[in-house]
Order: C-alpha cells, then structure tokens, then sequence
C-alpha cells in the first residue's frame, strides 16, 4: 500500500484499471512482488538483546539465522549465558550499528 500511494496508484481501482496493474505492472510492483517470494524479507528489524535498540536492515545472503544481535555499545558478556557445549559466533558489522550472534553446537 505503501509503495502504490508513493507511486500514485489511487486508493480505488476499477475493475478494468485493476487488470491492467495485473496485466502491465509498474517495475517497482514487479520487483515487490518477486521480493515475496517467502525466502528473505527487504528488511529486517534488529532490536539490541541487551538495551533494546533498534533499527531496519537489508538482510545479506551470507547472515546466518542470528541467535542474538546486540549494538556496538554492548560486549557478548552482556548477553544471555553461553549454553554448555556450544560456541558463540560473532559476526561484525551486521549493520551500522550491530553485530549478530550464533551459538553453534
């Protein structure tokens, strides 16, 4: 919705003005509709495990499914304890201002 007031598509279409939306679609409604294809989302929110900090990312190909993410102003320490038997990963720079935790096997 956001992306169709942006561009000026109206709030109500007819019928036929809907087919042909459907029939020739803009590039940016091409390109959202290809973005919904359940794999990655655009964005990603990020929220400090420690403070609760928060920002939108694009996810990368190469993250991992992130166990903890915390900013740039808290250590590792400061997150939940370590289970037994497990490794903590830490991947840097996750976005401009945090980093993204594994706790591997």
């Amino acid at each position: 919705m956001e992306m169709a007031k942006k561009h000026g598509i109206p709030s109500k279409l007819s019928e036929a003005e809907f087919r042909e939306l459907n029939s020739n679609p803009p590039a940016w409604l091409v390109q959202s509709r290809a973005n919904r294809t359940g794999k990655r989302p655009v964005w990603i929110h990020l929220v400090c495990e420690v403070c609760g900090f928060s920002e939108y990312e694009r996810p990368k190909k190469w993250w991992p499914a992130f166990d903890f993410v915390h900013c740039h102003t808290h250590s590792p320490a400061q997150l939940p304890k370590l289970e037994k038997g497990k490794t903590r990963v830490e991947y840097q720079d996750i976005s401009a201002h945090m980093f993204g935790i594994v706790d591997e096997d």
